[in-house]
């Protein structure tokens, strides 16, 4: 319930980068670990008490149009996933390295910036 009033939130955001709020919810709570942004929008999609097989294509095909995917939700998703903040671990990596937290949070505000402005473009145009 927590997270459907967080996406709902969230989601005008979304939509104007061409995604949903349950898409930016899986990009933030995937902040630990990258690789986990995919498998939480998949479980927030799925909430709904259904269980649904994704382990073929044709079935997670079936459940991002059923969630209202479309080829620029595809490529926004794919776009912002390239050009968005770095995980947790290589956040940390940059502190200790650079001993500077303004090349850190420049390492987290330029790729989120440049992915975001990109998906707003390709919203547009597409």
């Amino acid at each position: 319930m927590l997270l459907s009033i967080i996406a709902q939130a969230l989601d005008p955001i979304g939509r104007v980068m061409g995604l949903d709020g349950v898409i930016l919810l899986g990009f933030i709570l995937g902040f630990p670990a990258n690789e986990i942004v995919i498998p939480i929008i998949l479980m927030a999609y799925l909430s709904t008490g259904e269980l649904s097989d994704y382990a073929s294509l044709e079935g997670l095909k079936t459940i991002l149009v059923d969630n209202g995917w479309t080829a620029t939700t595809a490529l926004c998703t794919c776009v912002f996933s390239m050009f968005h903040f770095p995980c947790s671990t290589t956040l940390l990596t940059i502190i200790k390295e650079t001993k500077s937290l303004k090349w850190s949070a420049l390492s987290v505000l330029l790729p989120l910036a440049v992915g975001t402005i990109l998906c707003i473009i390709i919203n547009v145009i597409f």
